[in-house]
């Protein structure tokens, strides 16, 4: 099955995917683009009525002329919260295998279509236990590859403030598959100190490397008391072992921290770019003193050139129903002079549908041109 442009004029991008049900929703989009110039993206599904705490479902999607058009590839079980990346002329896919599972990696020969089984650790299986993460970014540094993932520490019921964040690295020229490859840093547990007692966790980290060369982990945070949204900036040793942060020093002021990003480093700018919700200003007053994460109807172009002082360049998708809609969880790449990117879109049917914009329907593909001009 083909989907083409929009099947309702009123979304903004190309529909790749949609899910009607009530209680299963689209989650943790990702996209690669391989060596040939085609596209790939891939999502999972989630909530009450999926199968996400037995086994999860991703979806892997193609498209080969640069987005306009997606074609169902495959369809992968045993896979949650994952990201897509290339690799060595390979394509893979690496996350967990269920909603707090064990922490998986695939491998495909073929752009997506089929796909290799983790069923030990020769063959995929990296770290057995409960884990949480998400779609979130490679980074290629010192000949390792870097991928953050957090431990869960703690009862099921407490979310955020179970998560210890640690990162993940191996040698460029491993075998990925191998779990002899893989090294993990220790994992720095919740605090409730920080933040004058108003940490609620951190989750869903950036692998990144800084200014001066050095790996660090940059993560979401959750402060539910204030609107002045902020990132967690974790150091990490050159061999990969150690990750440490300083809590005086590294909460970082960061439009739409509260949500989950990507950033990525482009070399011509010299720039650190992301797209995040942020809060817009018409609803700073209205949320005044509860919970920031919530708000998702606006997506924003933001840049930094330290990972510490961040600037809203140009807002790329908003919608004025900030309870029923959303463009979240948008994970992007740069194509030449353009960003193209994918977000977990909520758009429904019913305006007065409260506390509906995590409820994710869609999945759909954006292209902002020209974005070094923004």
């Amino acid at each position: 099955m083909k989907i083409a442009a929009s099947t309702f004029d009123e979304i903004p991008g190309v529909i790749i995917a949609r899910k009607s049900a009530d209680k299963q929703y689209i989650g943790s989009p990702s996209i690669a683009i391989l060596h040939n110039g085609e596209y790939i993206a891939s999502h999972d599904f989630f909530g009450a009525d999926s199968s996400e705490r037995k086994q999860g479902r991703t979806n892997i999607y193609g498209s080969s002329d640069k987005g306009e058009t997606w074609h169902l590839l495959a369809e992968i079980y045993g896979a949650f919260w994952s990201n897509l990346f290339l690799h060595q002329q390979d394509l893979y896919l690496l996350g967990t295998d269920k909603h707090f599972g064990n922490v998986v990696i695939r491998k495909s020969i073929d752009g997506g279509a089929t796909w290799t089984t983790p069923l030990d650790g020769q063959s995929g299986l990296i770290l057995d236990g409960k884990f949480h993460t998400s779609a979130v970014p490679i980074v290629t540094h010192n000949n390792r590859i870097w991928r953050t993932v957090e431990t869960t520490f703690g009862a099921d019921s407490v979310l955020g403030k179970r998560f210890g964040s640690m990162i993940l690295s191996a040698p460029v020229d491993a075998d990925l598959l191998d779990v002899k490859n893989w090294q993990s840093s220790n994992a720095l547990a919740f605090n409730q100190t920080y933040l004058n007692g108003n940490f609620n966790g951190w989750l869903e980290g950036n692998a990144v490397v800084n200014p001066i060369g050095k790996v660090c982990n940059i993560l979401r945070v959750e402060d539910k008391t204030t609107l002045a949204e902020k990132t967690a900036l974790i150091s990490v040793s050159d061999d990969g072992k150690e990750a440490y942060f300083n809590s005086e020093t590294d909460f970082v002021p960061f439009p739409g921290g509260s949500k989950k990003f990507t950033v990525r480093y482009d070399e011509i700018t010299g720039f650190y770019w992301a797209l995040s919700n942020i809060i817009p200003a018409e609803l700073q007053e209205k949320y005044a003193g509860k919970n920031p994460s919530l708000i998702r109807n606006t997506l924003a172009l933001i840049s930094s050139t330290d990972l510490r002082n961040w600037q809203i360049k140009k807002t790329i998708l908003k919608h004025d129903n900030e309870l029923s809609y959303a463009f979240q969880y948008a994970d992007w790449l740069m194509d030449s002079d353009d960003i193209v990117f994918l977000a977990r879109t909520a758009w429904h049917d019913d305006d007065s549908a409260e506390d509906r914009s995590r409820q994710s329907n869609y999945l759909t593909f954006h292209r902002i041109k020209n974005f070094r001009e923004c």
